[in-house]
């Protein structure tokens, strides 16, 4: 099966929009219809934008082009904000000139007894329509196409289906909590899929790659239905660097085809043999390499000794310990929630306190969607029981609890997934800022080293935030003009559940390229870290910073002052049962020990950090 790996999401989603468009212009020209099978998800919507473009920029005519939605949820009612319906509509339908009677979705609100009748009328109409011309996917993280779960037959035809604990724990974030997501779904069959002319998969980010590597590396299976793209004849992955960082031909190149032996890839492959044979760096021998199909190596560098030293030091010199770190300094810290900063790089953030340097941090959004409900209730009874500590008696205290008690039975009487009214997304945002304080406060830092700049593409209500603007731009810059950082620290992560880390950083990129241009000099040093989800892989950070057990346990009590976000977080990823606190512990000392098999100084924990990188 081809597949087609690109640098970023960006030129996944131009690559796959251009090859759309040419079929449809081809077809068009040959007075054939296309007909397309359409996904939903964050993954197609770059593409969308694209196709919209090109309509609106280039002419590209929809006027032939016959589409069919291939899944939605059920029950759910078409006008949902989490319908698949109104994503298609709002995203790409309503912007084209394909004309409404060409587009099919499945209905998520017919009477269950009539659901079968309609899947059948389903799979008439795609035949009735010439079959799919070309189908889009997506990959869930259960291995899903469509919503053909695990245990879907490759003879599956339209069908009502009960969605994976996985695929409902991704969605969770949509509907404010997995207890509001449908059980179950109406999804194209894999049999359908499969009768297409051509299929193309897309996915982004390093969430994944590890399904991306079980669906295109392992044998065709029905635990990961995207595995049965192998026997399509016409079916090609379109991927992102980081979605592909699992296969092998990205992973470990070297056991697949001949690669150029420059010195960023014998470390990678060093350290590779250093864990696969289990023995610290300096005591591999060159018969390691040669039973681990690493001969080409040792051909290109005879002394293996000495580039196993050279690979050695270079990690060595990788680890800076707080003497090594800024001091003094002025020091941006941009935290896309409300508590990427302790989790993520609290230890090097007391560190950077404890040096004396002038540190800020930047909370990018508010983080009001992850509140539970509750936690409103709570703080709203908490400030009713202090009105009289407050002063605030009288006429004035009735008008509080008046406002307490209609802001309450909003909350009692919503229905799930409804957007929130203004004033509870405002309390639920100083609940967020407020832990955020106590957080910092534990490394030293008080309120006024915290800066919420709540960008203005985050503020919607709903997990769907609106495209980055000039204002997101804006606010960032004026805050690097204000601070003139020596230092800027950056969500290097793109795979958090809900992009909003993804869209952080972009907005960055942008802001800081036009500061740099502004100024005509060399900006601030940039050091990306990398989230609750995932963390660098050795050969890629330039810095590792140790932890100590106190400096641990001064990392973790900051992630515990975020109390919204302890036992039971909103978004905890579909995945990972554990806390945040519990992650970041165990992604820090797993750090260490990796430094430590490889043979270098043994460390309780520690954080990574990519640095020199231009945004």
């Amino acid at each position: 099966m081809p597949v087609h790996i690109f640098e970023n999401a960006a030129a996944v989603a131009y690559e796959v929009a251009h090859h759309i468009g040419a079929v449809i212009k081809d077809r068009t020209a040959r007075g054939l219809n296309t007909v397309l099978g359409l996904p939903t998800g964050t993954t197609p919507l770059d593409v969308y934008k694209e196709l919209i473009g090109m309509h609106r920029e280039e002419g590209l005519d929809f006027s032939k082009v016959i589409t069919f939605e291939l899944s939605e949820y059920y029950p759910i009612e078409p006008d949902r904000l989490q319908s698949y319906y109104r994503f298609l509509r709002e995203n790409l339908l309503d912007h084209i000139n394909v004309p409404k009677d060409q587009t099919h979705s499945l209905p998520g609100n017919l009477p269950s007894a009539e659901v079968d009748s309609c899947c059948r009328s389903y799979e008439e109409a795609i035949r009735a329509a010439g079959g799919l011309d070309l189908v889009l996917l997506r990959i869930g993280r259960s291995g899903h196409i469509g919503f053909n779960e695990p245990g879907s037959s490759r003879s599956d035809r339209t069908r009502k289906v009960i969605l994976d604990s996985i695929t409902r724990k991704d969605a969770a974030s949509h509907f404010f909590g997995d207890e509001y997501v449908p059980r179950q779904g109406l999804t194209v069959g894999v049999g359908t899929i499969l009768d297409s002319k051509e299929i193309i998969l897309m996915a982004s980010g390093e969430g994944k790659a590890s399904i991306v590597r079980r669906a295109v590396e392992e044998p065709v299976n029905e635990e990961v239905t995207a595995s049965y793209l192998q026997e399509h004849p016409r079916s090609a992955i379109y991927l992102d660097r980081a979605a592909a960082g699992a296969l092998t031909r990205e992973r470990t190149p070297w056991l697949v085809h001949d690669v150029e032996w420059d010195l960023p890839m014998a470390k990678r492959a060093i350290i590779w043999l250093s864990e696969r044979v289990d023995k610290a760096i300096l005591q591999l021998e060159e018969a390691d390499f040669q039973n681990n199909r690493l001969h080409s190596l040792v051909y290109a560098y005879p002394e293996i000794d000495e580039l196993c030293l050279h690979v050695f030091d270079d990690l060595r010199r990788r680890i800076c310990y707080r003497n090594q770190l800024p001091v003094g300094e002025r020091v941006i810290l941009f935290s896309p929630h409300p508590d990427d900063d302790v989790i993520s790089m609290g230890g090097m953030l007391d560190k950077l306190v404890r040096n004396q340097n002038e540190v800020i941090v930047a909370y990018m959004t508010n983080g009001s969607v992850a509140v539970f409900d509750a936690d409103v209730s709570r703080y709203l009874g908490f400030v009713e029981m202090c009105l009289n500590q407050l002063g605030i008696i009288g006429k004035a205290a009735e008008i509080c609890r008046e406002r307490k008690k209609e802001l309450l039975e909003f909350l009692e009487n919503k229905s799930s997934g409804m957007v929130d009214l203004p004033a509870v997304q405002h309390i639920k945002a100083a609940i967020r800022y407020a832990e955020a304080v106590a957080g910092i406060e534990v490394m030293g830092l008080s309120r006024k080293n915290a800066r919420f700049i709540d960008l203005p593409f985050y503020q919607t209500g709903r997990i769907k935030k609106k495209p980055v603007g000039e204002e997101d731009e804006r606010i960032i810059l004026d805050l690097m003009k204000e601070q003139m950082p020596a230092h800027i620290f950056v969500a290097g992560d793109l795979s958090d559940p809900h992009g909003t880390h993804r869209i952080c950083y972009f907005a960055i990129q942008r802001a800081l390229e036009c500061y740099n241009r502004e100024r005509a000099v060399q900006g601030p040093k940039v050091w990306l870290y990398r989230g609750a989800w995932q963390e660098w892989e050795i050969h890629q950070a330039d810095v590792f910073t140790p932890i100590s057990r106190a400096e641990m346990a001064r990392k973790i009590e900051a992630i515990f002052k975020h109390e919204s976000q302890k036992d039971r977080a909103m978004y905890p990823g579909a995945y990972d049962d554990r806390e945040f606190w519990q992650r970041a512990r165990d992604r820090n000392t797993g750090t260490a020990e990796a430094l430590n098999r490889l043979g270098l100084p043994e460390f309780y924990a520690a954080e990574a950090f990519v640095t020199g990188y231009t945004l």
